[in-house]
């Protein structure tokens, strides 16, 4: 099978995690990737391919992709012009076929990593539309009348946050793993990859407040990870110590530089309501 995944230097992935990689890669699937945001996600597919020394194609989606264009797109406008230029390029057409993120995956003299990200985004028919070229690792040109073939079965990594249902027929052709949110073990490896050598009592400090923090009931957007890791960089920078993070109450629900850790108005007044009957109460 050649080299496995199991994280690397800059990303933390947990065994279950490493399994279901490994796992696709095995059966020639699509690994299909669930997860509250900022969980890592997209990252995988990144540090999938630098571990395994390949290749990397990224075909971000949104509301108006289609699945065309991860093929291929035949720019019949550009060749109008041209003729009415007397361009002599118009006599092929293949100067006028726009290869997709699949195709340039597909024509890899290796086998390389194609991140699908954010499959959900785009109408519900997207991924049924793909099932055909990911099955059989090839596609149609109607244009020019040739078959392109996949010189390598890609590793596929799909990204979905869950904003639509996918297909049942998608579903049974991938490999599926939900990245849940990082324990605090988990999460202090997370810290220690992105800030080596950081005192071990403002990370005890700053995970604490994180995680209750994420507790606070009714938080509309809870904090994820790439939130803790640029609070824990404002920390640094301004020289906050661990002693100004403590409490055992509610009173401390508001942290300094609160700003990088909530994002919405409504969760701000949320947590100084919180704060204000924690006040009046311990009086």
């Amino acid at each position: 099978m050649g080299r496995s995944f199991d994280g690397t230097d800059r990303y933390i992935a947990t065994p279950e995690l490493a399994t279901a990689v490994n796992a696709a890669v095995v059966l020639g699937r699509p690994l299909l990737i669930k997860g509250e945001p900022g969980t890592g996600k997209t990252l995988l597919a990144e540090e999938i391919a630098r571990s395994l020394d390949k290749p990397l194609f990224e075909w971000h989606v949104k509301s108006t992709t289609k699945a065309q264009q991860g093929l291929y797109e035949y720019d019949a406008v550009s060749r109008l012009r041209d003729s009415q230029l007397g361009d002599v390029r118009v006599q092929d057409i293949r100067h006028y076929i726009v290869k997709g993120n699949l195709w340039e995956a597909f024509e890899s003299d290796v086998q390389p990593v194609l991140l699908i990200d954010e499959i959900d985004k785009a109408d519900i028919e997207f991924p049924n539309d793909l099932l055909r070229e990911l099955d059989r690792m090839e596609f149609y040109v109607y244009e020019t009348r040739e078959t392109v073939r996949a010189r390598h079965r890609p590793i596929i990594v799909i990204t979905s946050n869950n904003e639509k249902e996918l297909p049942d027929a998608f579903l049974r052709r991938c490999f599926f793993h939900y990245i849940r949110f990082p324990d605090e073990e988990t999460m202090t490896k997370i810290v220690d990859v992105h800030f080596p050598g950081l005192k071990r009592d403002l990370v005890a400090e700053a995970l604490r407040t994180f995680f209750r923090l994420r507790e606070a009931p009714g938080l509309k957007k809870k904090p994820t990870t790439s939130e803790l890791l640029d609070w824990i960089r404002l920390l640094v920078a301004e020289d906050i110590a661990p002693e100004a993070l403590r409490g055992d109450d509610a009173r401390s629900l508001l942290p300094p530089l609160y700003g990088a850790l909530l994002k919405n108005e409504q969760d701000v007044h949320l947590l100084e309501q919180l704060v204000f009957l924690s006040r009046r109460n311990a009086r």
